[in-house]
């Protein structure tokens, strides 16, 4: 793409010449759908239009699902089949380039980490996440309220812990205020917390916080940079991959302000494996994905779903993407046919063929695309041979890693964690002072224990003490003293959570359209 151009070219027509496909950059945040079998070109389709973006001055987030799409990192190799693809579809000046890249990984191995705390997650996907009941779900926004009103920050997994651990211990109290708590659903959330833990979550609810800024930047030669996220390791752990995913989109759609129709995006984000989020998702967070998909566009984004049949995605979802590239589909079961036919229905027909079939027959590295046209009509139907990338198919060498890695304009600003003073370390001081009252409260009684039987042997100097020896009785009253001074404590704190006004802390968009529910 020139650096005047206001279009991405995305293929050809193949021998006959016919007009190229191209998607235009103004109408890149109305969305879009990449589509396709297993092994029909879906994950080199994503990265042309990476690059295609990024070289149009767009940053671009996308997943690396298998480890191969690390090598936008290298300029590609020459290979005589590209070059005839070039020629074929009448790609004037194809040659070789590498990619701005930024790496990043959940886990924080081959890139930069990632990292959200607990409160910015929110109770409606921290729950998705979860896998938790409508019940146990209930528990996890009374922790969040209890949190808002009572100063306590919910940053990482051990303040939800002590969190929850406060809920048990005063169950009685807040279940008066909040509604029923049981220590039934407690304690399987925090089984489950333990299973999230094992995930590796530990590495992603912490500080210091993701700023979405440093997903937006454009490098000094004015390309965009592609944030490319190692999500190797975290397929292992699906519902997490997908939540993570639409985390960040809620974010995006929280913080970016509007911008109505921008000559191109402020920002490309693709959603791989996109099937994932929706599976088994309860009707409630689709509506909200839906919202999502539907709004956030007039904030620059562009959100590409890419996924193996279009019929993985709702239709509320499907109807919101218009910048459409299907690869071939296998119509072998029943299904599948059924699949093909609602595909085929979606697009605007073409007489020359039949764009069921051409769904059907299309061979790797073709597809039917449609783009939207003047006024955000979607374009008539074409089989299209897709352009061959610039950079390079397949991983990356581990040096050429290591070496953007170490040159990130972002290096060293995520990768050490920062442990603040919160939920944990704020219940934890409030137990030592309410043990310290104890002993206090101890202390005074049996002074004046002491001085009251002082006292009555000034008549009666043979009246014998009426209860144990005082180091025994120290340790008996102690147990008894410390135990009613942490009652008091502790219901007077409950019956302040209904009252006290304390100011609730931001969490991203789901999370708050919870509270609308």
């Amino acid at each position: 793409m020139t650096e005047h151009a206001q279009a991405i070219f995305v293929g050809g027509g193949g021998a006959d010449q016919r007009d190229p496909q191209e998607l235009a950059l103004k109408y890149g945040n109305r969305h879009g759908l990449i589509a396709g079998a297993t092994g029909t070109g879906k994950t080199i389709t994503m990265q042309i239009l990476a690059e295609e973006f990024s070289n149009a001055g767009v940053p671009v987030f996308l997943t690396d699902i298998k480890g191969d799409v690390s090598g936008m990192a290298m300029a590609g190799e020459p290979k005589d089949f590209l070059f005839k693809r070039a020629d074929q579809i009448g790609l004037e000046g194809y040659g070789f380039r590498e990619s701005p890249v930024i790496f990043w990984d959940f886990f924080g191995e081959h890139g930069h980490p990632i990292r959200a705390t607990i409160a910015e997650v929110g109770p409606l996907l921290l729950s998705r996440m979860l896998d938790l009941t409508e019940a146990q779900e209930g528990v996890i926004n009374v922790a969040f309220r209890i949190s808002d009103d009572e100063g306590l920050p919910l940053l990482n997994l051990d303040d939800l812990r002590a969190m929850l651990n406060f809920l048990g211990e005063n169950q009685r109290e807040i279940s008066l205020q909040y509604g029923n708590v049981t220590t039934a659903s407690i304690g399987a959330i925090q089984r489950k917390l333990l299973v999230l833990e094992n995930q590796g979550a530990a590495n992603f609810f912490s500080e210091p916080a993701l700023e979405l800024s440093d997903f937006m930047r454009v490098a000094p030669d004015g390309r965009g940079y592609v944030s490319l996220l190692h999500a190797e390791r975290l397929m292992r752990s699906p519902q997490l991959y997908a939540t993570f995913l639409l985390w960040l989109l809620s974010e995006l759609f929280e913080e970016l302000p509007e911008v109505g129709n921008p000559d191109k995006p402020v920002l490309v984000f693709f959603f791989d494996e996109a099937h994932l989020l929706f599976n088994g998702a309860p009707r409630a967070l689709i509506e909200k994905v839906e919202r999502v998909a539907r709004l956030i566009r007039s904030k620059g984004v562009g959100v590409y779903f890419v996924t193996q049949n279009p019929d993985d995605v709702p239709d509320t979802v499907l109807s919101q993407l218009g910048n459409r590239i299907q690869h071939a589909l296998r119509a072998f079961t029943a299904r599948d046919q059924q699949a093909l036919k609602k595909a085929s229905e979606t697009y605007r027909p073409n007489p020359r063929f039949d764009i069921a079939e051409a769904i059907r027959d299309v061979g790797v590295g073709e597809a039917v695309t449609s783009f939207l046209v003047e006024k955000g009509n979607p374009g008539m139907a074409e089989r299209t041979l897709i352009r061959p990338p610039a950079s390079r198919m397949g991983p990356a060498d581990e040096a050429v890693m290591r070496s953007v890695r170490a040159r990130s304009p972002i290096m060293g600003k995520y990768e050490n964690m920062i442990d603040s003073d919160s939920a944990h370390e704020r219940l934890a001081k409030r137990a030592e002072t309410a043990a310290r009252e104890a002993e206090a409260m101890l202390a005074r009684a049996e002074q004046e224990e002491e001085r009251e039987f002082n006292s009555a042997r000034r008549y009666d100097p043979s009246m014998p003490r009426t209860r144990s020896t005082k180091s025994s009785s120290r340790s008996s009253t102690s147990s008894r003293g410390r135990e009613t001074a942490l009652e008091a404590f502790t219901k007077s704190m409950a019956r302040q959570l209904g009252t006290r006004a304390g100011k609730s802390i931001m969490r991203g968009v789901l999370g708050g359209l919870l509270r609308g529910r």
